[in-house]
């Protein structure tokens, strides 16, 4: 796949400084592009690599930039911009050699759109609808009544349980698992007795869900994901968890049930969330937080200490650890002080 500049700048909505006839035919870092790549600079302190940088082409903000590369496209946001470059260098999934392959396994019940694609040994379960321009990569395993909207991309070895709903244009990478019961056990003289999880999880449009996470069905009521969802992977959802439209989960982060996540919220790699909680919109978790109150107002919010030398590390645990006991001195300090400022 090759564009022109001309293309390109179209493309992004961008102004042109340079040849219009210029080819580029894939993307690039800006350290390590070749003359064919067109890259980006979105962050300044990158800025001193635009004069060695052999790109093709920079997509770039500032207008004095333009001088220090070969050819320049000015966008007010170069690294939204080359998001939406990066959609001309996807490879086309309708390649696939058979629309249906022999070995996929469709229940009587089931029902196709147009263009539909499924790979080998794809299993589709009774009365489960599958919309228009679906792809479902080879071992995925779609159980009954289940719906997946138009455009819907599902890699290779997803397992989606019954009931599940999954709107158009998602996309979700290979391992996840969506609708597995929800952690539900009942104590029972000294054992334990499972809670039948009877709800779903309903996942809106737009939606990305990224290899090997878990979303859990709910047990009453449905697990729901909404529009523009991003959900990075090994990301546990547990049940009846909502989380409100264009909000992003990185890596590793774990949910625990019954929580509430707002609109626009982005949680940071590792972050933990107890359950029962709610968070309201636009609400930034940095990485490797622990959430255990509900969010009112919102912001950015941590917790946690952060990395230092093992030696500094242990002597601030260690005064974390005497805190009660200097509160306590403090307390009495002061109180000695106002008692002296009273008789002076």
């Amino acid at each position: 796949m090759s564009y022109t500049l001309l293309e390109i700048s179209k493309h992004v909505e961008g102004e042109l400084l340079g040849d219009p006839d210029y080819v580029v035919s894939s993307l690039g870092s800006l350290h390590k592009a070749k003359p064919e790549q067109l890259s980006f600079i979105s962050n300044p302190k990158y800025a001193n690599q635009l004069s060695s940088s052999e790109a093709g082409a920079v997509l770039i903000r500032d207008l004095k930039d333009a001088s220090k590369v070969r050819n320049a496209i000015l966008v007010r946001n170069p690294y939204l911009a080359f998001a939406k470059v990066s959609q001309l260098f996807v490879s086309d999934p309708q390649g696939w050699s058979a629309n249906i392959h022999p070995s996929a396994q469709i229940h009587p019940t089931a029902t196709m759109g147009h263009g539909v694609v499924l790979g080998p040994n794809v299993v589709i379960g009774a009365n489960t609808a599958i919309s228009d321009n679906v792809m479902i990569g080879a071992g995925t395993v779609l159980d009954e009544d289940i719906v997946i909207g138009e455009k819907t991309r599902i890699a290779a070895n997803v397992s989606l349980y019954s009931g599940v709903v999954l709107g158009a244009r998602c996309i979700v990478h290979s391992g996840a698992v969506i609708g597995s019961d929800g952690f539900g056990f009942a104590p029972d003289q000294g054992a334990w007795r499972k809670i039948h999880q009877l709800g779903s999880v309903i996942i809106g449009d737009d939606v990305e869900v990224g290899a090997n996470t878990t979303i859990d069905r709910g047990a009453i009521d449905n697990t729901i994901i909404g529009n523009g969802v991003k959900i990075d992977n090994l990301v546990q959802i547990a049940h009846n968890v909502v989380i409100g439209d264009n909000s992003a989960i990185a890596g590793c982060v774990g949910i625990a049930g019954s929580s509430i996540i707002g609109k626009s919220c982005t949680l940071g790699g590792g972050v933990g969330l107890a359950g029962h909680l709610s968070i309201t919109d636009n609400v930034h978790v940095t990485a490797m937080s622990l959430v255990t109150r509900s969010i009112h107002e919102p912001g950015s919010y941590s917790s946690g200490t952060a990395l230092d030398s093992t030696p500094k590390w242990r002597r601030s645990a260690a005064r974390l650890r005497r805190i009660e006991n200097m509160a306590a001195q403090i307390t009495k300090l002061e109180k000695q002080v106002s008692t002296l400022l009273t008789k002076g």
